[in-house]
């Protein structure tokens, strides 16, 4: 009896006997928890098509340029000297991910990440507009081609194509900036081949994904279906089935034997569930969150005046022993890196400089005594603006008496520009004091400070 019960767990739900795939045909929910999940995804995607348009002080609010590995958060530019803060940003990001997995389950993937919310908010929405609910769906693919079915067909695969072209130039707005996607749309295309090649690319993955794949990039391709078995333990809060009280399982009657659960056996949990899963197995890779199911039991429960959470956010541990959630070491573990990494990274964004610069003596290169009792170094200079603004710099000696020397002229720097110079740091031979002087120097843009650097200064030792 055992091994029949547990037998779900040989198969996946989207791959039948013969290795085929199933295409599920989800019912379509309702409930307070999918209104929830439906404001918050219309906000979510609200701020999704509107943060392109958003600009500081000409500049997007967000770009993810990895092809010329620029970066702007929230305003900051991040260039490729940069991208180490970039970098540990994703890792916070990863771990934020994981804390959260072992504590809530897979509440992002319900809730918050974009495939979900396209494909059940939107796609999905649109579906059950043109085609009906689950049982005409079916109904109508498996109907002969008539006139109104490939109505319907044409209809949503146009509307689905438009969309599918409104999120690629979206998403390409987060890589290029929303300027250069207007000039790729207004501007003769033979101008702009690779961009509206792109965009073209992008318009048929998002439309061949929420036609056709739709929830096998969360089964198959997405592996955070597969972080679940590592970071999932029993105190985590994930979307569960009751088994204490709602077995034993028993179709709805006036007079229910003595032993009979609270669960009814009316299916609607797997009906609702967009990936074709029985909720009722336990905790399962296929499992989004997406909290269907506990809508459509709750309303089955009020129907037949029972108790409803029959299926909610509850841990293993609750439903077992009746208690709390409680804080186990690995997740105050969990949290204690999450809160280091973020010191970390804030502390590195607090000293990030304007320029970065890197200043070196010129190889080979020795001291040099000149006549009027000066003694003067030759240094080579590397200087990177990551500001927004052109940079008229100034540099200047912390030592008295110094001077410096450009070789060549000094220019102004543009955004991201690079810079590279020579130039003779010069000192009075009677402030030298050591053989190896160590120099700190600063570098100012209209009165303002924005970077500083240190070398050292080789001359004779004055007694």
């Amino acid at each position: 009896m055992s091994e029949e019960k547990d037998s779900f767990r040989d198969t996946v739900s989207h791959i039948d006997k013969e290795g085929k795939r199933v295409w599920f045909y989800p019912k379509k929910p309702k409930g307070k928890l999918y209104n929830a999940r439906t404001w918050l995804s219309f906000g979510f995607l609200f701020v999704l098509f509107a943060l392109p348009f958003v600009k500081v002080h000409g500049a997007p609010l967000f770009l993810f340029n990895v092809l010329e590995r620029k970066f702007i958060l929230f305003g900051v530019h991040f260039w490729p000297q940069d991208f180490f803060l970039f970098v540990l940003g994703m890792i916070i990001f990863i771990v934020f991910i994981a804390l959260f997995t072992v504590v809530y389950g897979r509440v992002f993937c319900g809730w918050v990440c974009p495939q979900t919310i396209f494909m059940e908010m939107v796609f999905r929405k649109i579906e059950y507009w043109i085609e009906g609910d689950f049982t005409h769906q079916k109904a109508l693919n498996k109907a002969p081609w008539s006139a109104e079915k490939i109505r319907k067909k044409t209809l949503k695969v146009t509307i689905f194509f438009l969309i599918a072209v409104l999120v690629a130039n979206t998403f390409l707005s987060y890589i290029i900036g929303v300027d250069e996607v207007y000039k790729i749309i207004t501007e003769p295309i033979s101008q702009h081949i690779g961009g509206f090649s792109a965009m073209i690319i992008f318009s048929t993955i998002f439309f061949f994904v929420y036609l056709w794949f739709r929830e096998q990039a969360c089964l198959v391709v997405c592996p955070y279906g597969r972080m679940q078995g590592v970071l999932l333990d029993k105190h985590s809060i994930v979307v569960a089935y009751d088994h204490k009280r709602g077995e034993k399982r028993e179709k709805f009657s006036k007079h229910p034997s003595p032993d009979a659960g609270d669960c009814i056996d009316c299916f609607e949990c797997v009906r609702v569930c967009p990936t074709g899963i029985d909720i009722r197995n336990g905790t399962q890779l296929e499992c989004v969150n997406c909290t269907a199911c506990i809508d459509a039991c709750d309303h089955m429960m009020e129907s037949v005046n029972k108790p409803k959470g029959l299926v909610r956010y509850a841990s293993e541990y609750t439903i077992n022993t009746g208690k709390r959630l409680r804080w186990t070491p690995r997740m105050i573990a969990y949290t204690g890196i999450l809160f280091l990494l973020i010191a970390l990274e804030s502390f590195l964004l607090a000293t990030r400089s304007d320029i970065d610069v890197t200043v070196m003596r010129a190889k080979g290169a020795l001291f040099n005594v000149e006549s009027n009792e000066k003694v003067s170094n030759l240094y080579n200079v590397h200087i990177i603006n990551k500001t927004t603004d052109s940079l008229d710099l100034d540099m200047r000696v912390i030592a008295e008496g110094s001077e410096v020397k450009w070789i060549g002229d000094v220019k102004r720097l543009a955004p991201g520009e690079m810079m590279e110079g020579t130039f003779f740091i010069i000192l009075p031979r009677n402030e030298i004091k050591e053989q190896k002087t160590k120099l700190n120097l600063e570098f100012w843009d209209e009165g303002k400070l924005i970077g500083k650097s240190k070398t050292t200064f080789l001359g004779p030792v004055h007694h």
